[in-house]
């Protein structure tokens, strides 16, 4: 049986702490408005956008990023605040996951 997609990010992400700051942001940006009122209260995105992202990155909407795919994306998001001079007040908006 296959880990679920969130757990092998998870496992990936641990061993990287520089990435944390940006996975922790990016979790934020992409949560669903009142996440927090929603149980579990976790910062998920909406379902229906998430699978509409999936469709457009994978080609199926059931799709989800590796470990791997997930490290790649976190510095990927780094590395464009860094050179576009982001950071703490760069504008959030949503992002492929």
């Amino acid at each position: 049986m296959r880990a679920p997609w969130w757990l092998s990010g998870a496992a990936a992400l641990s061993r990287r702490p520089g990435l944390w700051p940006v996975a922790i942001a990016q979790a934020a940006s992409l949560a669903g408005p009142g996440w927090w009122r929603r149980l579990p209260p976790l910062p998920r995105p909406d379902e229906r956008w998430l699978a509409f992202r999936m469709e457009t990155a994978y080609g199926e909407a059931s799709r989800r990023p590796s470990g791997k795919e997930l490290i790649e994306f976190l510095e990927w998001v780094k590395a464009t605040r860094t050179a576009s001079g982001g950071g703490r007040n760069h504008r959030r908006g949503r992002q492929m996951l």
